[in-house]
C-alpha cells in the first residue's frame, strides 16, 4: 500500500460523542481536510449500537438498557446490533480514490481486516477469515456476533470480531469491535424474545458462536496492549506510515455539536424522520 496516515487516539468517550467523531472524520476527509485515519477508541459506558437501517421497537429492550444503564445508538453503518463494552473499538476513513480500496464492499474490508488479522497475531492469537456459508445468508438475527460476515475472523470456529462499513462522499468508513470479554447476561438482557426459554437456549448457543480475546489469550490483554498490536498489525500488514494525529479545539466543538444534534436525537437513534436527519 505504501500510504502515509494519520493516528488518532481519542480514548474513551460517551456513545454520541464516539459515533459523533467517526463522521465527522469521514466529513473532513471528504474535504481534503485532514489524512486518511486509523482511530482507536473506548466507551464511557456500556453501549448498543445499532446498524443504520436496522429496525429496534421489536427486537430491543428498552427497559433493560435503562435497567442495565446503558446508552443506545444508531451507526452510520450497517449491520446488527453490538454491545461495546469491554472492548477497544477502530475507525478508519480513507478515500475511494486510494488504488488500494476496491469498489467491492467485500474486497475493501478484505484488504483492511489484514491489519486487524495482523493485530491478532502480534497478540499470539490464531484467527482464521471465513466466509459465509448459505446458512448464514439464510438466518437472519438482530445480534452481530451471531453471525461471521465475509472475510471475518473466527477463533476455534467462532467469530472474534466484528466490523460495519459505509461509503459517502467518496470517503469509505469501516469501524470495528474488538472484545476481551462478552458479557452475555447483559447482552441477550437486551433484546426482546417470545419467551424466556428462547431467550436462555439462544444465550446458550452464543458460546458456541462468539469468543472473545481473553478467552483465548494465555495473558490478559489491556486496551492499551491491544491498541499497540493493532496499530503494528495496520502498519505491517497494509505497509503504512502512521503519524500521530489530534484534533484541534475547533474540530471537538464540531464533534460535539454533531453529537448533540444528531446522536443524542431520538429521531436518529429510532430511525424517525429519517429526510430531516440522514446526513
Amino acid at each position: 500500500m505504501n500510504d502515509t496516515w494519520g493516528l488518532l487516539h481519542t480514548g474513551y468517550h460517551d456513545a454520541a460523542v464516539n459515533m459523533a467523531l467517526d463522521e465527522s472524520l469521514l466529513h473532513w476527509h471528504s474535504e481534503g481536510r485532514i489524512p486518511p485515519i486509523l482511530r482507536f477508541y473506548g466507551w464511557s459506558k456500556p453501549t448498543l449500537s445499532v446498524g443504520h437501517f436496522q429496525k429496534v421497537e421489536k427486537s430491543i429492550d428498552f427497559s433493560s438498557i435503562d435497567h442495565y444503564d446503558c446508552e443506545f445508538v444508531r451507526r452510520l453503518t450497517g449491520g446488527s446490533a453490538v454491545l461495546h463494552d469491554d472492548e477497544l473499538t477502530y475507525s478508519v476513513v480513507v478515500s475511494e480514490d486510494n488504488p488500494y480500496i476496491s469498489d467491492s464492499i467485500r474486497e475493501a474490508y478484505f484488504t483492511l481486516s489484514k491489519g486487524i488479522m495482523a493485530g491478532f497475531k502480534e497478540l499470539g492469537i490464531h484467527a482464521d477469515y471465513t466466509l459465509p456459508e448459505e446458512q448464514y445468508r439464510q438466518q437472519g438475527t438482530a445480534v452481530c456476533f451471531e453471525k461471521p460476515s465475509d472475510y471475518e475472523m473466527l477463533v476455534d470456529g467462532k467469530k472474534i470480531s466484528g466490523h460495519a462499513q459505509t461509503r459517502k462522499k467518496g470517503v469509505l468508513l469501516q469501524h470495528g469491535s474488538l472484545p476481551f470479554t462478552i458479557d452475555k447476561q447483559m447482552l441477550f438482557d437486551l433484546f426482546l424474545f417470545s419467551t424466556e426459554k428462547l431467550r436462555e437456549r439462544q444465550r446458550k448457543a452464543f458460546s458456541n458462536k462468539a469468543i472473545a480475546m481473553n478467552e483465548v489469550s494465555e495473558t490478559k490483554i489491556t486496551y492499551e496492549m491491544a491498541a499497540k498490536a493493532f496499530t503494528k498489525g495496520f502498519e505491517q500488514a497494509l505497509n503504512l506510515q502512521l503519524k500521530t494525529f489530534e484534533l484541534t479545539d475547533q474540530q471537538w466543538e464540531e464533534v460535539h455539536a454533531l453529537a448533540d444534534a444528531k446522536y443524542r436525537s431520538t429521531e436518529w437513534n429510532m430511525n424517525r424522520n429519517r429526510k430531516q436527519v440522514l446526513a
